[in-house]
């Protein structure tokens, strides 16, 4: 992201001088829903294993409704007792790095890499993954070229050999920093408290998969439009007048925001969001927000992308993830002391793995499109990419429960059309499998909210990093 930050700065500087013009959407009355009257068509449900068969065989298309193709066991519409949808995505975090050491602290039915795995060094020597004690630690290779050699066509060995001597060693850092040994790093619950708390009192799922091979901007393409329009590396996409979610979104007359401090990263189509100037808030609303139980349908929450710092609150690197962990904390927080809890849904993600090491091979995905990759044009978008964390917060989550389901971005998408009854804007999002296994409908297994403990980011380890970084 760094290489556009200028100009996403630009844009959000004209965004953030416009909050005083905040709109104050309501939801529909009962009737007929706004928007186009294809999307209020009547919809037989397939059964379910009819739906997961042609999903899976990329049966459906651009249009459908999520009706059609989620399969007839799952809510639509109003009948999911959800009102408030939230989206919190974070930067370059990969599974195994996480929470390789769940299955000791509480959670054994998550997968993780087994004993022994390695990955070779340039003279071929197996490299294990080691606990990482420092925090911080030196941008990893998160390229389309980089991601695709760490997959290596199954075998999941490219992370040590793709990040050694990437980047620059900081300034007052030691050489060994660019060694590619950082990229196999892995934290547990020492480290990270809350996402450990987290992980094992709400769902997670342990087949969440970034939605391509390929670093920040088109992977969170995908969870704005469903599609990267083509994009693999940093550039801004063209939609020629594609709609994307923010534009279905206004069609069907849905109260939403995003929530962000420093640069949002729906800003990547800034000739969409922009002319919405009046949905950009701050943290600080979100907080108010939902104290006042006034959240809206739907919202991205995020932290202060793109400064790629070691005390940024994003968890790219080199920042420190308990910076992000905290922030994370707070929204939670948040949300659980809110009014509006019993009818909302918070899902925290990562846009992709940053480089970082996985043990699990992305599978095949269905292309959303036409179009080919801007880097390789031989290439297609036809694979997932590597395991990211995916965690629900919500009344309505599953207690302590590991969805070993296949996800991606588009998953969420699905549930957020599946809600506001939004057609597909891609042949990814149509053939998305929503998270459905992650909650319960019946009866909210967390109807009384637990309480939050917001996590302390370590003083010693924050002013070591200071000391390398600064």
């Amino acid at each position: 992201m760094k290489r556009l930050v200028p100009f996403l700065c630009l844009a959000i500087a004209t965004i953030a001088c416009s909050n005083e013009s905040d709109q104050d959407s309501k939801p529909p009355p009962d009737g007929p829903l706004p928007g186009p009257t294809e999307w209020n068509r009547d919809v037989t449900p397939p059964s379910d294993a009819e739906a997961a068969t042609k999903r899976g065989a990329c049966g459906y298309a651009v249009g459908a409704l999520p009706a059609e193709t989620q399969g007839k066991s799952h809510p639509n519409g109003k009948d999911i007792p959800i009102d408030h949808v939230l989206v919190m995505m974070m930067e370059n975090r990969s599974f195994d790095h996480y929470f390789q050491k769940l299955p000791e602290y509480g959670q054994p039915d998550v997968e993780v890499a087994p004993a022994g795995f390695t990955n070779p060094d340039a003279d071929g020597n197996p490299v294990p993954p080691f606990h990482d004690t420092q925090y911080c630690f030196v941008d990893t290779n998160h390229e389309w070229s980089g991601s695709h050699q760490q997959y290596g066509g199954g075998k999941m060995d490219g992370f040590f050999l793709t990040n050694d001597g990437f980047s620059e060693a900081p300034p007052n850092g030691s050489p060994d920093l660019v060694s590619g040994k950082r990229a196999l790093a892995y934290y547990d619950e020492t480290d990270l408290p809350f996402y450990y708390w987290l992980a094992g009192e709400f769902a997670i799922a342990d087949h969440y998969h970034c939605s391509l091979l390929g670093p920040t901007f088109p992977n969170r393409m995908y969870l704005y439009a469903a599609t990267s329009f083509g994009v693999a590396d940093g550039s801004l996409a063209n939609t020629n007048g594609q709609n994307i979610l923010i534009d279905n979104l206004e069609l069907r007359q849905i109260d939403w925001k995003v929530y962000g401090d420093g640069i949002v990263g729906e800003a990547e189509f800034p000739d969409k969001f922009i002319p919405h100037v009046d949905r950009r808030h701050f943290l600080a609303d979100l907080y108010a927000d939902a104290a006042a139980g006034t959240l809206p349908q739907f919202a991205f929450v995020d932290p202060n992308l793109g400064m790629e710092a070691y005390n940024q609150n994003d968890e790219h690197p080199p920042a420190m993830a308990q910076g992000g962990q905290k922030l994370v904390a707070q929204v939670v927080d948040a949300i659980a002391e809110s009014p509006a809890w019993s009818r909302t849904a918070l899902f925290i993600t990562y846009d992709e793995h940053g480089g970082l090491w996985d043990h699990v091979p992305p599978p095949a995905a269905c292309p959303p499109d036409d179009r080919k990759p801007n880097v390789d044009p031989k290439a297609a978008f036809d694979r997932l990419g590597i395991r990211v964390p995916m965690m629900v917060v919500s009344p309505w989550a599953k207690k302590h429960f590991v969805s070993h389901h296949t996800y991606d971005h588009t998953s969420i998408v699905r549930f957020v059309e599946a809600r506001f009854v939004m057609p597909a804007m891609t042949a990814r999002d149509a053939n998305a499998e929503a998270p459905w296994e992650m909650f319960d409908f019946s009866a909210p297994p967390h109807a009384t909210p637990p309480a939050v403990e917001i996590p302390d980011i370590p003083a010693d380890k924050l002013a070591a990093c200071k000391a390398i970084f600064d």
